[in-house]
């Protein structure tokens, strides 16, 4: 049995399904949600860039740990101070960084599949990400005040944005690797008739995925964004963040997407300047440090994971059609 900090989950993080069958906070035709930025200011600005581009009825939020690489006091300010201008909701990491308790560890409530090594060093990694907010108790108490989810309509599809899945802030419910099991999807299928929500979108799981549900004969959609401040397919170099709208994309930027319920669900990329990136990161995670370990590979090269596997079964799904990915999605198996 799994248990300890960064493995549990704090009753504090559940919520019930129940609570998104309510009318939405805001009405939009093209929405933006963003999880997963981890403290990448690169990363940011592409996906301001990318929003400032669209037109009509736009909303942009970005859905918890936009904090986690970024324990340099002025990028740590920087990113709070840039993020808390938009609509957002907390992830785990901004939660525990209101905390001087160390019993949920990083928050990350990691399933078994995860190695333990990674677990003690993202707990190392929040640790030493708690010092860096102690210095900004304003921005602390603004970030760990955040609501864990946020209902919206894109025209009439009904979208509840989550960080974790539809129960709790950290679930895994949400994982391509949960997501296999046909029991499980059963469980998924209950939750989006308990929230009566078209669209789950979430991220914490740090891998992407579209998956389609059907629930009493219509289509749903869980749109994973995975992290907008990591690549997220093998070979890439770019983040991910996830579009919902009304109308098709227009730009260079999708990977790959779906159609539902009327509307456009694409992933899109988040070109940033390598070789800035890697400098800042270096700076703060330096060779032999935790973050470093445990995240230089995949911020090179990305993680061995492949767009097929972050839209699975989907053509010729009935209500839901896959979109083909962009031209710019060169992919290649990781070496082990």
């Amino acid at each position: 049995m799994h248990e300890g900090p960064g493995r549990s989950c704090p009753l504090h993080y559940r919520y019930a399904p129940t609570v998104f069958a309510t009318p939405a906070a805001i009405a939009c035709e093209v929405l933006y949600v963003v999880g997963g930025l981890y403290g990448n200011e690169l990363a940011l600005d592409a996906v301001l860039r990318a929003f400032e581009a669209e037109t009509g009825a736009t909303h942009l939020v970005f859905n918890g740990d936009f904090n986690w690489f970024n324990v340099d006091p002025m990028l740590f300010k920087r990113v709070n101070e840039r993020v808390l201008c938009w609509a957002a909701t907390r992830g785990n990491v901004e939660t525990e960084l209101g905390t001087t308790s160390q019993a949920a560890g990083c928050g990350c409530a990691y399933p078994p599949w995860v190695e333990d090594g990674l677990v003690e060093r993202s707990n190392a990694i929040m640790r030493r990400l708690q010092q860096t907010a102690a210095q900004f108790p304003d921005l602390r108490a603004q970030v760990t005040a955040l609501p864990m989810w946020q209902r919206v309509d894109v025209g009439a599809t009904r979208v509840a944005v989550v960080h974790g899945d539809a129960e709790s802030l950290a679930g895994w419910g949400f994982a391509q690797e949960t997501l296999r099991e046909a029991s499980h999807l059963a469980q998924v299928r209950h939750w989006f008739a308990q929230a009566q929500v078209d669209i789950f979108a979430s991220s914490h799981t740090c891998l992407p995925i579209s998956q389609r549900v059907e629930v009493h004969g219509h289509p749903k959609l869980i749109a994973n964004n995975g992290a907008a401040g990591l690549p997220n397919f093998a070979g890439t170099q770019y983040g991910v963040l996830t579009r919902i709208a009304t109308r098709p994309y227009v730009g260079p930027l999708r990977c790959c997407g779906v159609q539902i319920r009327g509307v456009y669900v694409d992933a899109l990329a988040l070109h940033y300047e390598q070789a800035a990136w890697e400098q800042s990161f270096l700076g703060q995670w330096p060779a032999g440090s935790e973050a470093h370990t445990s995240y230089w590979t995949r911020l090179q090269h990305g993680p061995a994971y492949t767009v097929g596997e972050a839209i699975p079964t989907m053509a010729g799904a009935q209500g839901v059609r896959a979109r083909a990915c962009c031209a710019r999605t060169r992919l290649r198996t990781m070496p082990p």
